[in-house]
Parts: C-alpha cells; structure tokens; sequence
C-alpha cells in the first residue's frame, strides 16, 4: 500500500471525519480527488477500508488494523519534529485536549494560563466531553491528552499524574447540612437530592450509597449538567453531590458550601495518553503543567 506522509494524513482525516466531502473540506482538497485516492489505497490493498454508511463512513477490520499503523506513524513524525524543534530552541507545537466539563470554570484556565506564559508559541485546541468519551477519543488518537475523572484503568491508556479530592455535599450557605462540617449520606437524604446520570463518574462513587439506603429518596433531579447541578443546589432545590472543580466560583461568593462526604470519598483527577504514546516536547510540557496544578489543588484541599 503505497501510503507517503500527506496520504497517512489525508487516510487519518477521512477517519476522524467520517465523511470524504468534510474530509475534503478540511484537507482542501476535491471531494473526487480525495475518493479517488481512498479507492486506489482499497485496490493496493484489496479490500475495502471503509464501511459506507447512509450517515457517513465506518473502519472495516482491515481498516481498523490500516488506522491504527497511521496514528503510530503519525504520532512518531510529530514526536519526531517536536525534537527536532526543540533541538533548535523552539517550543513549538499543537495538542488536542480532551477534558470534563468541570474542570473548564478554572482547572483549566489556570494551566491554560500557565502555558501561554512559559510556552506562548503552543496552540492547543480544547474538546468538552465526559470522562469515558475523554478516555475513547485518546484511545482512538483523536486528542493527544485527557484529563478525567476514570475510577479504574483502562488498558489503552497511560496514566501519567493523577489527584485524589472529596466528593461532597454541595448546599447553599445557611443549609442545615452547614453546621455539620463533614456530613454522612444518611444526613444527606433527609434532604431532597440533585443526582449525576451515569454519563459523569460521580454516578459510580455514590450508587453503592444509594443502593444500600433503606429510606424512600426525594430525588428531585438527575443530570449529566454540572449547570444546572450547583444551580438547583445554589436555590436550595437539592443537595448535589461534586466535588469542587467548577463550582470554585460559587464557593469563593459564598453561594454554595462544598461539605467533604463521612466516611471520605474520592474521585480521581488523571491526566491521560494512549499507552504507547511517546510524548513530544509541546505534550510533555502539558503535562508537567497540568500535573503540577493537580498537585498543587491536592495540597491545598489536604
């Protein structure tokens, strides 16, 4: 198969499109032009490396197998020329980011903000998706870095930092949960509750709770939205159950009081790449960054 630098590009775009007419839009390229080449690389190999769907295209098992060998070539070229710049005194460079919704209030902000500092010559481009979309999308080599919530491993992934915070009870100030410092779930459910769906980790932390709670529950909501979570909490609706990244600003107003769980319970903050990833230069800076922010907020909530 004869595949050059810009064709493992322009195969690597079709896959993450989905669709040969976008892929094309984005590559600049004709649509025919872009289809006439996938035919070819389908001919050289014998068989089809797409699926055509009526909603767009899906890998076949060959392709899966063409896909992965592309990322891997792909990711050693840019760690390759990220060397080579870094040979030169540069620090050049552009990431994929994958992280919750949670951590965009001011985790993310503070790193961003960080690396804009030290590296002002990095471009990196931010997604919004749950913790398991995060780990898939790094999986798959759509994004270079995940930062999630995951409560176990996942085989594909590399865990290079990781932080441990409080899940809490997160309830207005002057709610009777406030004077008790630290609160039992049993305190918790003599209250109405606002829940996270299954889509957010937090689910897994507290459903053993749930499941072994002998009371009848008031739930008044569950939701995949940390918005409307620390809003309904902030009205005094619901007890919500977080920990504190991204009601950080409703905390620091004295809107919401984040009242840590008895006994603790902690959702892990990591910072992740595929298991075979060697990092370059503009994604190891990254990391280090992000790292040192997670350590830093683990301290100060120690």
């Amino acid at each position: 198969m004869t595949l050059h630098a810009r064709s493992f590009r322009n195969f690597d775009t079709i896959r993450r499109c989905g669709s040969i007419r976008e892929a094309a839009r984005r590559l600049h390229i004709s649509s025919s032009a872009l289809n006439r080449q996938l035919l070819q690389w389908e001919d050289e190999i014998g068989s089809p490396l797409f699926e055509r769907l009526p909603r767009g295209l899906r890998l076949t098992p060959v392709g899966e197998i063409v896909a992965a060998h592309v990322i891997h070539v792909l990711h050693d070229a840019e760690r390759m020329h990220g060397e080579l710049a870094a040979l030169q005194g540069l620090q050049r460079g552009t990431l994929e980011v994958v992280t919750v919704a949670a951590l965009t209030a001011a985790f993310l902000p503070e790193v961003l903000q960080t690396m804009a500092r030290r590296y002002p010559a990095i471009e990196i481009r931010v997604r919004v998706a749950t913790s398991a979309e995060a780990a898939g999308l790094v999986e798959a080599g759509d994004a270079d870095a995940a930062l999630a919530f995951l409560p176990r491993k996942v085989p594909g992934l590399r865990q290079l930092a990781v932080g441990a915070f409080a899940l809490g009870a997160v309830v207005p100030t002057g709610h009777p949960l406030t004077g008790l410092g630290t609160v039992g779930f049993a305190d918790c459910v003599r209250h109405p509750m606002v829940l996270p769906s299954p889509d957010l980790s937090f689910h897994a932390d507290i459903a053993p709770l749930l499941g072994a709670c002998k009371r009848p529950l008031d739930i008044r909501l569950e939701t995949a939205s940390l918005d409307l979570m620390k809003g309904l909490a902030a009205r005094g609706l619901g007890v919500a159950f977080l920990n504190r990244f991204g009601i950080e600003r409703e905390i620091g107003l004295g809107e919401l009081v984040h009242l840590p769980l008895r006994p603790a319970i902690t959702s892990h903050l990591g910072i992740y790449v595929r298991v075979e990833r060697t990092l370059p230069p503009a994604l190891d800076a990254f990391v280090r960054v992000a790292a040192e922010e997670i350590a830093r907020l683990q301290a100060a909530e120690a």
